[in-house]
């Protein structure tokens, strides 16, 4: 029987779960699991690099792990967890972290940009060590990363490859996962930047488990430009072409084709049609979380969690004998 190669990925708890996730990633995580051995879990102990509500931010866990499963991650198919209930990811950060130099950490852009944000910690700092921690623990061979992190997973795969220059051959060198066709989904209302959870106007964003009003408000209210022409030109009609980027990626159909199809509709029944497709692509989504418990869901998160340990544990045991930490 062929072994599947392992896919790696994970993500942070922080609300705001919008169109350009789904789109962008959450997506393929689903499809995925027809295809790889699939590891996905909620990154918790990244998302406390910066400040929060620890009220807010237990509601934010189960809200993204009931987001997840209601997209379709099956914890039959998935290893599927919240990251701080596997120590072990820890662990191996701290191990990894001894080998990292800082000059390394020190050039990483997204640590500069968040510094500036909302102020410098250590767990900000070495976030990439952290990152790194996650993807080496379970040996994945893929990860999907988007333009934002390619940097980090450059640095996880030198980390393996220092470690295994250091320690012997523990760590296989994971690869970037990237899809033959990926949605880059900008803001609604500022058409020239990427899509964020931190933008602070709720108009910028669709979120996944917004009521089809909000969807229709928000997809009509999108910035666009005085020519009513419907083309794809990234720089000219970025707006447009954002507009156009969402509707082929919900539908499958081909940009140039939905060009045809609208070119002289006019904006108005252009934007109706990708409200329209984007209210029937989460409608079954926001149904099915409306279904799940959170009672429920926190008890398949801890028997997810008791899963990942097992497995994590039989890696990392190799990772401490490696380092001379295995027990006497």
């Amino acid at each position: 029987m062929e072994t599947r190669q392992k896919v790696f990925s994970g993500l942070q708890p922080t609300g705001n779960i919008h169109i350009g996730n789904y789109l962008g990633a959450l997506k393929n995580w689903v499809s995925f699991q027809d295809s790889y051995e699939t590891v996905y879990c909620v990154v918790d102990l990244h998302a406390i690099t910066v400040p929060y509500d620890p009220v807010e931010f237990k509601k934010d866990r189960i809200a993204a792990a009931k987001v997840l499963l209601a997209m379709g991650i099956d914890p039959e198919r998935s290893m599927f967890y919240f990251q701080s209930q596997v120590p072990q990811h820890a662990e191996l950060s701290w191990i990894l972290g001894t080998m990292t130099p800082t000059g390394v950490l020190n050039r990483m852009t997204q640590y500069k940009e968040k510094a500036d944000k909302v102020g410098a910690n250590l767990g900000l700092y070495s976030y990439p060590v952290l990152m790194a921690a996650d993807i080496l623990l379970f040996n994945a061979d893929l990860v999907p990363v988007g333009d934002d992190q390619r940097q980090h997973l450059e640095m996880a795969r030198d980390l393996a490859e220092r470690f295994n220059n250091r320690f012997g051959e523990v760590f296989h060198i994971p690869e970037a996962y990237i899809p033959d066709v990926s949605a880059r989904i900008m803001s609604l209302t500022d058409p020239q930047v990427k899509m964020s959870k931190s933008d602070a106007n709720p108009k910028s964003m669709v979120l996944v488990l917004d009521v089809p009003d909000a969807i229709n408000k928000k997809i009509k209210s999108a910035v666009t430009d005085s020519d009513p022409g419907v083309r794809y030109d990234p720089t000219e009609k970025p707006g447009i072409s954002n507009l156009l980027e969402i509707m082929s990626a919900c539908t499958g159909v081909s940009i140039d084709a939905l060009v045809d199809e609208y070119a002289t509709s006019g904006y108005g029944v252009f934007k109706q049609a990708v409200a329209d497709v984007v209210i029937e692509e989460f409608a079954p989504i926001r149904v099915a979380y409306e279904r799940l418990d959170d009672a429920d869901v926190a008890r398949m998160m801890h028997k997810g969690a008791l899963d990942a340990r097992i497995a994590a544990e039989a890696y990392q045991a190799k990772v401490r004998a490696a380092v001379g930490l295995d027990r006497i």
